[in-house]
């Protein structure tokens, strides 16, 4: 009879795990992600210690645009992108320095950094993410997927694996009505 218990108690002690999973798609450590706004592809480094996710760009300027402050941008991902790029601005992110990064004069422990909003595809997923401006280009990924987005995706990561979910394969709502 005791042994029944502990069964039915373990049952009930996993059960809540196995419905939330179900809800959820594995990706490895690192995916190919495209984002269709800018008609690119490009390999992505998942991050669960990270919460925001990070896009590498250069020259990043704010201006105002019909009194909305919007960001103008170039893509630091290759030599090809050598247009300006142009975004609403959805907040200002503050990301906390590494202990070796900052001045203790300076007395900030953090780096303000633009926010937009970018449509991204992973495997058959499409979802609309919060996305930091910096250049990342010492980095071998130009794109870090954190943990706000990862949610958003309903992502379990598996460190272990990489390309899991394959090329981007999201189908757009047009694509859809045709």
């Amino acid at each position: 009879m005791r042994a029944k218990a502990y069964f039915l108690l373990l049952c009930l002690l996993f059960a809540p795990g196995i419905g939330h999973s179900a809800e959820q798609t594995v990706y490895g450590l690192n995916e190919y992600v495209a984002i269709p706004d800018f008609g690119l592809e490009l390999s992505a480094k998942l991050d669960t210690g990270a919460q925001t996710a990070s896009l590498s760009a250069r020259d990043i300027s704010r201006f105002k645009r019909d009194g909305e402050t919007w960001v103008r941008f170039y893509l630091a991902v290759d030599s090809e992108h050598t247009h300006p790029i142009e975004r609403p601005l959805a907040r200002i992110s503050k990301i906390k320095r590494r202990a070796g990064d900052f001045d203790p004069e300076e007395d900030k422990t953090y780096t303000a950094r633009p926010v937009i909003e970018l449509d991204l595809c992973m495997g058959k997923a499409k979802r609309s993410i919060e996305v930091n401006l910096t250049d990342r280009s010492a980095f071998q990924y130009p794109l870090l997927i954190g943990s706000d987005a990862l949610t958003r995706f309903g992502a379990l990561v598996d460190p272990s694996r990489t390309y899991v979910a394959g090329k981007p394969g999201c189908i757009n709502e047009s694509d859809a009505d045709e």
